[in-house]
């Protein structure tokens, strides 16, 4: 979403998850949407997306090799490995990754950046590494994302990492205010003058454990601080007689809903989201905020040429 608003017109988007994909196709009905795993994509039968413009990838949050023990834990590496190669087959005029912050600089990842930068330096491109914050987007969670642009040589001297809005980093309480007082809670007003922060970075989890909540016992925790109970994910706002305690038992307090979490996100309200709770919930958590994938893709854009549409 965030790419199209860029001026990106899809050429076709790879993805394994079943719900993740009915988004797409209910949202975007001329979208070529191919529900299948990456790494059994083969360019050759599917010539259209050859001489794209850019080459995106969201990929799932790659382990170190020090975090690396199981098989299954080798998946998201393969995925980002399958990115670089599908590079060499497709050959767009650029590379949009984005994964966890540690790929760009941390230690732990230099086998990693090692193995991308000579793939991608030996078919000509010119590489850019950054990790920006989210919030820096007009994104109310201190989300930090590591990023590379790789760019053929041609548009690589026009290229610019997007800058900082000049506006304060809007807080949890007055992007769901509105929300948390829409079935008339009474106390949705103190409690978002309590919720005057960041949220903590919103993630959908691992498709190989349970249900839907807001992350491990310290993210839980800074939920509690700004009244929300970060246990789970909840069916609908508090209504009139909901009571606020902001000092009692955490299972008293609200949960965000679904719709709350898009907000967060920085997804539109007409944005439909498809599957149960949980599978909606991790859709969102997974995405890159359109705000910023948006403020990436018109960077893109300008090194590629001054105006116009593009293939994605």
């Amino acid at each position: 979403m965030g790419l199209e608003a860029a001026g990106f017109d899809p050429v076709a988007l790879i993805e394994k998850n079943r719900h993740a994909c009915a988004t797409l196709r209910v949202n975007r009905l001329g979208w070529r949407v191919l529900e299948m795993d990456l790494r059994d994509f083969v360019a050759q039968e599917h010539p259209y997306t050859y001489d794209v413009d850019l080459l995106a990838a969201g990929l799932p949050r790659v382990k170190s090799p020090a975090a690396t023990r199981r098989a299954e834990d080798l998946y998201e590496r393969e995925l980002l490995e399958a990115t670089v190669w599908l590079v060499a087959e497709v050959r767009p005029r650029t590379v949009l990754i984005e994964n966890v912050p540690a790929l760009v600089g941390d230690d732990a990842f230099t086998d990693i950046r090692e193995f991308i930068r000579l793939e991608l330096e030996h078919l000509g491109y010119v590489l850019h590494w950054r990790t920006i914050n989210a919030c820096d987007f007009g994104i109310a969670q201190d989300r930090k994302m590591g990023l590379l642009v790789a760019l053929q040589a041609e548009p690589a001297g026009r290229f610019r990492w997007p800058e900082p809005l000049r506006t304060p980093h809007p807080t949890v309480g007055t992007v769901l205010v509105n929300s948390m007082a829409a079935r008339g809670w009474r106390d949705a007003v103190a409690w978002a003058a309590q919720a005057d922060r960041l949220a903590p970075a919103i993630v959908g989890g691992s498709e190989r454990r349970g249900g839907a909540d807001l992350g491990p016992t310290g993210t839980k925790k800074a939920w509690a601080r700004m009244g929300i109970n970060g246990g789970g994910i909840g069916d609908e706002v508090p209504d009139a007689d909901h009571g606020w305690d902001p000092g009692g038992s955490v299972k008293n307090l609200p949960k965000l809903t679904v719709e709350q979490v898009a907000l967060l996100q920085g997804f539109p309200p007409h944005w439909r989201l498809e599957g149960g709770k949980t599978a909606r919930y991790r859709q969102l958590g997974h995405a890159t905020p359109p705000p910023v994938a948006r403020a990436l893709g018109e960077r893109i854009a300008t090194a590629l040429r001054p105006s116009g549409r593009f293939s994605l």
